[in-house]
């Protein structure tokens, strides 16, 4: 059972979270599919450096910048899937990742780079000058899994029309 100190530690720390709509802004939670538990393993926690979490011989937690995501081991439902043209490129229409600090966005496709990452779509910034304007980055895991990361100037953009 948590102590009374804690409780209102978390409590507070979720009177300090982001706001959307009225609501604090909490941990996402996405499962996936992955052909292997190891790959998996080497590409989220060794990778892109996500803590491990609890986990079985079929399924492992991570913590991605905070969200829960979790790989589960079901090879026959890996792999790519369609893409819809944004922006003058094919982007995955089964795809997931995180908002990044530009920081944070640099430095992830610095060391993706370094690595001999392939990408999807190389890290570039979308919709330039106008509303929305992001830094975007698309690339697969090893199962075929499209990822996203990206990142806003302003978090005041996010849904900007």
């Amino acid at each position: 059972m948590l102590s009374r100190r804690l409780m209102k530690r978390k409590f507070l720390q979720l009177l300090e979270a982001p706001v959307v709509m009225d609501t604090p802004l909490l941990p996402f939670h996405i499962a996936f599919p992955v052909h292997s538990i190891e790959a998996a393993r080497a590409f989220y926690g060794e990778l892109l450096g996500c803590p491990e979490g609890r986990s079985a011989p079929d399924w492992v937690d991570f913590n991605l910048y905070g969200h829960q995501i979790v790989a589960h081991l079901a090879p026959g439902e890996t792999g790519v899937s369609s893409t819809n043209a944004v922006d003058g490129h094919g982007v995955p229409v089964r795809h997931f990742g995180a908002l990044l600090t530009m920081p944070q966005w640099t430095e992830l496709a610095e060391k993706l780079k370094a690595v001999g990452t392939k990408f999807v779509i190389e890290p570039y910034i979308r919709f330039k000058g106008e509303p929305g304007e992001q830094a975007t980055m698309f690339f697969l895991d090893p199962s075929g899994n499209a990822l996203e990361f990206k990142s806003f100037a302003s978090l005041d953009m996010l849904f900007a029309k």
